[in-house]
C-alpha cells in the first residue's frame, strides 16, 4: 500500500513537471517569436525589449535542455560518460547564471528609463544594444566565475534503481568536495546571490519611489484622491516589479529546498517538487509578460483571427 502511494505521488508531481516544461517551452517560444517579428518589422529593439527577448531564448533553453534529460531518462536511457555529464551541467548552468543577470539588467535598465532627466541616472539612457550586451557579459562572467566548481565535480553515474522512480537526472550527480571547498564555494556563491539580488532590489526600490512621487505629484496639481492613468513606460515597471518579486519568491524556495537536500533522503518527488519550484521562474515570467503586454496580445490576435480569414 504504501509502495502504491509512493508511485502515485511520484507519478502526480512528474506529470506536473511536464506540464511545467511544456507551458515553459510554449509560452517562451511565443515571446521569443513576438520580439523577433518586432525586430524584422521595425529594424530595431528597445533596450529592455532586447533584453525580454534574449530572456525568452534563455529560459527556452534551458527548458530544452531539461526536456533532453527527460527524453533520456525515460526513452533512450543511454549511459552518460563524464563529458557528456560536465557538457550538460555546465551547459544548464551557464542559462541559469545568464538568466539571473539578465533579471538583473532588466531591473536596472528599467530603472534608468523611469528616471528624470535630472537624475545622474539619466546619461545611460541612450546606451546602444552593444553597450548593454557587454554589461550583461560583465554580469555573467562574474556570476560565471563563481559557478565553475558545478562542472568539474560533476560525474556521471551507470547504476539504476530498482524501482524505476529515479530521479531524471540521474546520469550526472555532483561528487561531493572537501568540507573547506564546499564552504569555501558556498560563501563565494551566497556573496554573488546577495550582489545580484541587492542590485535589483535597489533598482526596484528606485522605481517604486519614482512611482510613488508621481502619484502624489499628479494628486496634488488635481487636488484629488482619483490615481493617474498610468503611461505605458509605468505599466512595464509595475511589470517588472511584480517579475522581480516573484522572482525573488522564486529564489528564496529555491535556497530553502536546496539547503534541505540532505533530509531527502533522495526522495525522488522531493526533487521533482524541487524541480517545479528551481524552473518556475523561467516559465511563469513569460506568462506574466505575454498577459500584460497588450502589443503582444494584439499582434497574435491580428496573426492567429484576422489572417485565417483573408
Amino acid at each position: 500500500m504504501k509502495k502504491n502511494n509512493q508511485l502515485y505521488d511520484y507519478s502526480s508531481v512528474r506529470n506536473a513537471f511536464f506540464s511545467e516544461v511544456g507551458i515553459g517551452i510554449s509560452a517562451n517560444t511565443i515571446l521569443l517569436l513576438f520580439h523577433i517579428f518586432t525586430f524584422l518589422l521595425q529594424h530595431r529593439l528597445k533596450p529592455i525589449d532586447l533584453i525580454i527577448g534574449l530572456l525568452s531564448l534563455i529560459h527556452l533553453g534551458m527548458m530544452i535542455i531539461l526536456l533532453y534529460i527527460v527524453t533520456n531518462k525515460f526513452l533512450s536511457q543511454d549511459f552518460w560518460d563524464d563529458i557528456k555529464c560536465k557538457s550538460i551541467i555546465y551547459l544548464y548552468r551557464f542559462l541559469r547564471g545568464f538568466s539571473i543577470c539578465a533579471t538583473c539588467m532588466m531591473s536596472v535598465l528599467q530603472a534608468i528609463t523611469l528616471s528624470p532627466r535630472s537624475s545622474c541616472l539619466a546619461k545611460f539612457k541612450h546606451k546602444s544594444p552593444t553597450q548593454i550586451l557587454c554589461s550583461l557579459a560583465f554580469l555573467w562572467v562574474f556570476y560565471v566565475s563563481f559557478s565553475t566548481h558545478y562542472s568539474f565535480s560533476a560525474t556521471a553515474i551507470s547504476n539504476v534503481t530498482s524501482d524505476g522512480i529515479a530521479p531524471i537526472t540521474e546520469p550526472c550527480k555532483i561528487v561531493q568536495m572537501s568540507y573547506f571547498l564546499r564552504h569555501l564555494f558556498s560563501v563565494l556563491g551566497a556573496f554573488r546571490d546577495v550582489f545580484l539580488i541587492g542590485l535589483m532590489a535597489l533598482s526596484s526600490a528606485y522605481m517604486v519611489a519614482l512611482l510613488c512621487r508621481h502619484k502624489r505629484h499628479f494628486q496634488h496639481l488635481h487636488s484629488t484622491n482619483l490615481s493617474p492613468k498610468a503611461s505605458p513606460v509605468q505599466r512595464a515597471t509595475s511589470t517588472i516589479l511584480l517579475l522581480m518579486s516573484f522572482f525573488v519568491l522564486m529564489y528564496c524556495l529555491d535556497s530553502i529546498f536546496s539547503s534541505s537536500r540532505t533530509m531527502w533522503n533522495n526522495d525522488p518527488v522531493c526533487h521533482y517538487i524541487h524541480l517545479i519550484v528551481s524552473n518556475g521562474y523561467a516559465t511563469i515570467s513569460p506568462l506574466l509578460l505575454i498577459c500584460t503586454d497588450k502589443h503582444i496580445i494584439n499582434f497574435f490576435k491580428y496573426y492567429l483571427v484576422k489572417i485565417p480569414h483573408t
